[in-house]
């Protein structure tokens, strides 16, 4: 329903725009709009087919380590560490192992396995909720960790640069230069989330697996970045492309490495899993077409501009640099909507560049931000809950730290 009053916006306030400058003498206005309708349907068309292949690739590489067993595994690592996050699930009870199941398949940028999961971990924790139709603390905790969880390594993100950046001509560009840096990002943002709920309900973060999880992580990133600092803006980011792409192989290879040994058949496997890549990337289709379309209209009458000026305007008044504010934009929509977040992400890669700060901040921001309202509406309403409690506030306090976070990790590593 927001996206849907977003777009009428886009539509309507463009179309307002461009009759106010017909109005001032300017006849090429319409036929400006029109170009760009055009334009950028054709441009959803062609973006969406580029992420066939990598779609494909990588959801068949996940059902190798499906099969392979290697995300229960990872699943089980995380068992102590979530079980202090929700004291009121009993031990062995169900709702505990999907909702591990659940972060794990986000982690690794499962999204198809990861809803389904959510979904089942939600009616799981419905049996233990005393008010059917009130959220419980397990409830309310397991909602806004989803909505600011941490993404290992953002699958469909680094496949939209790698497209664009074919469409610009770049050749040996590395889509997965943004690893870490999201990595960083979104682990600002699932610790806001985590902080604020735990503060609300009084959990006791400082024991040995909240503790160990938080300091490993802080250890190799630290470590990372303090490695990576000591050279040029320009070398790091080559670094961390290189990082980021040994990162994606090595999981590739150790899904593979198991499912052999293990003695699957690692061929069909994958070709099971590549089979659902053809159909989320040609789903998308339509949605990225409508936004991108929207965002067209308001752009070509000069809406988008405005926007980000007025923006701008505020941020230099502050005494601020004001080089962030074009990918602002996607931060906001990304809390009402992920297709729009995702339409608002392509055209900043498209007017700025896929290699420049703006694209690269953008991208970050999409790949460490979740749609918080999408999120509790769903799993929400898949069990009748209608009173949510705290939810959406520490869910928005989640998003609003992951954005600031990933603006000042842009600026540390591509500044």
């Amino acid at each position: 329903m927001i996206l849907n009053h977003v777009w009428v916006a886009f539509i309507l306030l463009g179309f307002g725009a461009a009759l106010v400058q017909l109005l001032q003498g300017d006849l090429g206005v319409f036929g400006r709009v029109m170009g760009g309708i055009f334009d950028t349907a054709k441009t959803g068309f062609d973006i969406s087919l580029g992420l066939v292949g990598v779609m494909s690739l990588w959801l068949g590489v996940m059902r190798i380590g499906e099969q392979a067993g290697v995300i229960q595994l990872f699943a089980r690592a995380l068992g102590p560490f979530f079980a202090r996050l929700f004291p009121e699930i009993p031990r062995g009870h169900p709702a505990g192992g999907s909702i591990v199941m659940n972060f794990s398949a986000n982690m690794l940028g499962l999204d198809n396995a990861a809803t389904p999961l959510g979904l089942k971990a939600m009616r799981e924790l419905q049996e233990l909720n005393p008010r059917p139709d009130t959220a419980s603390d397990a409830m309310v905790m397991f909602l806004v960790l989803n909505t600011a969880g941490i993404t290992l390594i953002p699958t469909s993100v680094i496949a939209l640069r790698q497209a664009i950046a074919v469409e610009q001509g770049l050749t040996g560009f590395n889509g997965a230069d943004i690893f870490l840096p999201t990595l960083i990002a979104t682990f600002i943002s699932f610790s806001a989330g985590l902080v604020a709920v735990a503060l609300w309900q009084r959990i006791n973060l400082f024991c040995w697996p909240v503790l160990a999880f938080f300091a490993g992580f802080i250890t190799l990133t630290g470590g990372l970045y303090m490695w990576l600092s000591s050279y040029p803006p320009a070398r790091m980011a080559e670094l961390v492309g290189l990082l980021g792409s040994f990162a994606v192989v090595s999981v590739i290879a150790l899904f593979v490495a198991v499912g052999a040994w293990r003695r699957i058949n690692v061929y069909e496997a994958f070709v099971e899993g590549a089979k659902e890549g053809f159909d989320v990337a040609v789903r998308i289709i339509p949605y990225l077409i409508a936004i991108l379309v929207a965002i067209s209209v308001f752009r070509s009458t000069g809406g988008m501009d405005a926007l980000i000026g007025l923006i701008a305007r505020g941020v230099a008044a502050l005494g601020l640099d004001t080089d962030f504010v074009p990918a602002l934009p996607v931060g906001l929509m990304k809390t009402l909507s992920g297709s729009g977040a995702r339409g608002l992400m392509v055209d900043v890669l498209k007017t700025y560049g896929v290699d420049s700060f703006q694209g690269r901040l953008a991208s970050i921001i999409q790949g460490s931000t979740e749609t918080t309202f999408y999120v509790l509406a769903v799993y929400f309403g898949s069990v009748n809950i209608t009173r949510t409690r705290y939810a959406l506030a520490c869910g928005l306090i989640a998003d609003a730290v992951g954005v600031a976070g990933a603006i000042v990790v842009a600026y540390l590593f591509y500044r």
